[in-house]
């Protein structure tokens, strides 16, 4: 026989079979083993009934708590929720965008991985809202699941400043520079053209800037930067406008004062350079050049043959 002693020491409870304590010393088992021995011994003794079919439940929780921990370690259980709630009528059946202007919904499907047997209580919203957030023209998003199986799609989406040609790829940006996607088609056409190493960064400064000479940007076809110092202004009939790397308005009035006096870039001219302050430096084209040598070719004869008359008439 084994005794349990209580805290003060003057009751001492007798249990059949626990082994645990010192009759004559005063150890005794702390509070939740005593617990513990008691049930043991209670169950030892046949005085604790389990319910019917106890077992039989224990042993069907304990094999589906098995069953989940191995979809768990190999990766299934995203599979098995998708099948069960999908059957159980939760399907995404449709997909609701608004605020998409060229983010397609197709795109958007194929980036979600949606094939109609996508379960809307299984899809994760915060996964979904990244893999959307990662398309290109995307900036900012929200997801919203309605149930049964609808998904409602929300997007801002990025605008578009102008074309950026960086060696021979072609990108649409934005105003801050940031590169949007690749130009795919004429759809944008009409958007200013920048080329050259840090175009992008310094495009947005430098075309506001040009408000003040709308009829000159008008006909501006590429905005060139030389060197990351400077521009060049490429116009639609192939002349090439030299801009200063500083007071890039006070050159802009000098040909703007020139085209409205002289009609200075209608004139058969390659090039127009206002990098200097003190002159302005005029390029003719190849064939410009050719009819000026034949033209002073001409003038030349024509003086030589005046000096050849007048000697005639000298001598006479």
């Amino acid at each position: 026989m084994f005794a349990l002693r209580g805290r003060r020491g003057k009751r001492v409870r007798h249990l059949d079979g626990a082994a645990a304590v010192d009759v004559d010393g005063g150890r005794v088992l702390p509070r939740p083993l005593r617990r513990a021995v008691r049930f043991l011994v209670s169950l030892g003794a046949g005085r604790i009934r389990f319910p019917a079919h106890t077992g039989t439940i224990s042993a069907l929780a304990f094999f589906a708590a098995t069953g989940f921990y191995g979809m768990s370690l190999g990766g299934h259980t995203q599979n098995f929720a998708q099948a069960s709630t999908t059957a159980a009528g939760f399907a995404i059946e449709d997909v609701k965008v608004s605020g998409n202007d060229q983010t397609s919904e197709i795109d958007i499907l194929q980036q979600l991985g949606l094939d109609g047997t996508t379960s809307l209580v299984a899809l994760d919203i915060a996964e979904a809202r990244k893999l959307i957030a990662e398309m290109p023209w995307v900036q900012g998003v929200t997801v919203r699941k309605v149930y049964p199986g609808t998904i409602e799609v929300s997007l801002t989406e990025r605008k578009a400043f102008g074309i950026w040609q960086h060696g021979s790829d072609l990108s649409l940006i934005e105003r801050s520079g940031s590169v949007i996607a690749p130009l795919r088609d004429n759809k944008f056409a009409a958007l200013p053209l920048f080329v050259g190493r840090d175009a992008e960064t310094a495009a947005a400064d430098f075309y506001d800037e040009f408000s003040r000479w709308p009829e000159i940007r008008s006909r501006v076809k590429a905005f060139v930067r030389v060197a990351g110092r400077r521009w060049d202004l490429r116009l639609d009939n192939g002349i090439v406008v030299k801009l200063p790397e500083h007071d890039v308005a006070r050159a802009m009035q000098v040909l703007s004062d020139m085209e409205s006096q002289h009609q200075l870039l209608e004139r058969d001219i390659a090039a127009v350079d206002l990098r200097l302050q003190d002159r302005t430096t005029v390029q003719l084209t190849p064939d410009a050049v050719t009819r000026r040598e034949v033209a002073l070719k001409a003038r030349d004869k024509m003086l030589k043959a005046q000096e050849t008359e007048k000697k005639k008439e000298g001598r006479i």
